[in-house]
């Protein structure tokens, strides 16, 4: 039985290397210091099926940022032929995508249950979440909020002690596919507060009179693609009318300045912002479910990677929010904690200047719901592994993230009134 466990957990783990394999691919660093560097950037997104990984588009290149983008085998030496000759500096993050992603995992025989230094596969989450309130029902509870475009239902967990007239933070992660530290987070989250409930006098206050709604994985479609397919995929799996290519980008999908700005009308980019805003299942299962929950919830945090930022409203304009002086004040010393246990440090500020504009993300319209604590994370690294950060830092991302998150939490709690 457990040769046979092991035997299953590697094959569904290792079926994408197999089916798609990354073998030389690279991953280049750029920092475009003029217009005509910026340019030359266009040009390969054009012309070379590059895949951008910071920013998420070339349109979003502007000088002096650092660009990272993945490039096929076999365009590989022509990108690093033209960045020469055009005098652009660069430096190869990745050498063979391949040799990384094989890396990512600590081993390759894998036990086919769940852990929470390991990265589960979306089978194994759903299990997971229906274990984890069945052996706390105190604490938790789950139940579906939607459904797919494929069908799954998605799942949310609702953590806090019962108790009268109790105000509530939610919490997503797995927006994007690609970014597996993200859900490996929201799970690392349940299983502190089961855990440390009754022992650590933070968790324990926070629990009693505070509700967490808690979804692990929203774009789990587009999560089960990535691990049967494309492991690089980034947006849902929704089918758009007349045209072949496949998916949205579901933040960019949100009603707040929508499709304005860093986003694209077109079904083939990765920041395709979809037909209409809240045209995607999984990202109108959400809405509704925070429209019909106004009155309780008072913070909103999503959990994406990579960058180690701490963002907040406003992304879709540079317009600042009307208690910016106070969310400023909440991500600075946030992102202290969260430094104080590995010295990772993180960059905050407004989404808009911190990184770069961009409209229809959750955050922003959170906030314009009412929710004025609205915050993005986006955890490890800062590029030297970006999206297939290896399970080894999967405990030191979550431990620290916690630190902020549990900081966040408290601060709300004590200005509920």
């Amino acid at each position: 039985m457990w040769a046979l466990l092991v035997l299953i957990g590697a094959a569904a783990v290792s079926a994408h290397l197999q089916d798609l394999a990354f073998d030389g691919q690279k991953v280049f660093r750029v920092i475009p210091q003029n217009d005509e560097q910026v340019e030359i950037i266009s040009f390969l997104a054009s012309n070379m099926q590059v895949d951008f990984w910071q920013p998420d588009s070339a349109t979003l290149v502007r000088p002096k940022m650092q660009v990272d983008f993945r490039v096929e085998a076999d365009k590989s030496f022509e990108v690093e032929d033209l960045l020469k000759e055009s005098g652009v500096e660069y430096r190869v993050l990745i050498d063979n995508l391949q040799a990384a992603l094989d890396a990512q995992f600590d081993s390759k025989a894998r036990i086919a249950t769940h852990s929470y230094e390991k990265y589960n596969n979306w089978e194994t989450i759903a299990a997971w979440t229906a274990n984890i309130a069945a052996q706390n029902p105190d604490l938790v509870s789950r139940s579906v909020i939607g459904k797919t475009y494929e069908g799954r239902p998605m799942y949310l967990l609702k953590m806090g002690k019962s108790g009268p007239n109790k105000k509530a933070i939610f919490m997503d992660c797995g927006f994007h596919a690609r970014e597996w530290i993200s859900p490996a987070f929201c799970q690392w989250f349940v299983k502190e507060a089961v855990e440390t409930y009754g022992k650590d006098s933070v968790m324990t206050t926070l629990l009693n009179r505070l509700d967490f709604y808690v979804l692990p994985v929203l774009n789990i479609d587009g999560y089960v693609y990535t691990w049967t397919n494309d492991r690089m995929w980034r947006k849902t799996r929704s089918k758009n009318a007349g045209s072949s290519c496949i998916g949205t980008d579901p933040n960019r999908n949100f009603n707040a300045g929508w499709c304005t700005i860093g986003a694209s009308k077109k079904p083939c980019d990765p920041t395709y912002c979809g037909s209409a805003p809240e045209s995607e299942r999984e990202t109108k299962a959400l809405a509704d479910f925070i429209r019909e929950h106004l009155s309780t919830v008072k913070a909103y945090l999503t959990v994406h990677s990579y960058s180690q930022l701490l963002l907040f409203p406003y992304s879709y304009t540079y317009k600042l929010p009307l208690n910016y002086e106070e969310l400023n004040s909440i991500a600075r010393a946030a992102s202290k904690e969260l430094a104080s246990l590995y010295n990772t440090k993180y960059t905050y500020g407004p989404g808009a200047t911190a990184i770069y504009p961009a409209a229809g993300g959750s955050d922003d319209w959170a906030y314009d719901q009412g929710i004025k604590y609205s915050f993005t994370f986006e955890l490890r690294d800062t590029g030297r592994y970006g999206f297939i950060l290896p399970e080894s830092q999967i405990k030191p991302t979550c431990e620290e993230t916690l630190l902020a998150v549990k900081y966040i939490a408290n601060y709300v709690l004590e200005h509920l009134y």
